[in-house]
């Protein structure tokens, strides 16, 4: 009887885990949510937004440590962040050519698996590119980089985000300031994004 019971304990115990899990609406809602807060970040960076917009205090830590990185990341190869639609040579006028090359990017960025490095890494690109929409006086463009990051993370990162309980397992990316790795691992991600970003058009616009 009391293998019986402990069994009923555990099985009560995982069902309450899975009832618990995140639901596909609330990542991609959250994924959305982040970026926006990602993107005015961005924006009052470069003295082009109004003041920054709170994320829901659930998120607060999380969009903190995804901010952090996304700093770091851009420090460290800022070039590959900065007018990605020139490097891209795409027009920021054209929402529908947004939209299918930043889901080039990410199809790109996640081609060989996907780790947080690499969700940093789509969301520094959204951030660069809704820089070069608003100072191409295109700020409604902003709206379909945000909706398209949400398509994305429906269609390819929900099952993984899932697995790790959702974005607060990003916080764990965050490593003591004593403890200072000899490569940094964001690095390959910085560099691997410079490649694609210089060749990716042709694959963007050609044909079917």
């Amino acid at each position: 009887m009391e293998v019986i019971r402990r069994s009923s304990v555990f099985a009560a115990g995982v069902m309450e885990a899975f009832d618990h899990s995140p639901s596909d609406k609330e990542l991609v809602s959250k994924s959305k949510a982040l970026c926006r807060d990602y993107i005015h970040s961005r924006l009052n960076l470069y003295g082009l937004g109004s003041s920054k917009t709170q994320v829901d205090s659930t998120l607060c830590d999380v969009a903190a440590v995804l901010l952090c990185l996304g700093d770091e990341l851009e420090c460290m190869r800022p070039s590959v962040y900065r007018n990605v639609a020139r490097q891209l040579n795409i027009s920021v006028s054209m929402e529908t050519m947004v939209s299918d090359a930043f889901v080039a990017v990410a199809t790109e960025i996640f081609a060989a698996g996907i780790t947080w490095g690499k969700v940093v890494s789509m969301y520094a690109v959204a951030g660069a590119l809704a820089v070069d929409c608003v100072r191409q006086n295109q700020p409604a463009t902003v709206q379909t980089i945000v909706d398209s990051l949400g398509q994305f993370v429906r269609k390819n990162l929900a099952p993984w985000l899932k697995k790790r309980g959702g974005w607060t397992d990003i916080k764990r990316c965050v490593v003591k300031f004593d403890a200072v790795p000899q490569t940094h691992w964001l690095s390959p991600i910085a560099q691997s994004c410079k490649h694609f970003l210089s060749t990716l058009y042709i694959y963007i616009m050609k044909e079917p």
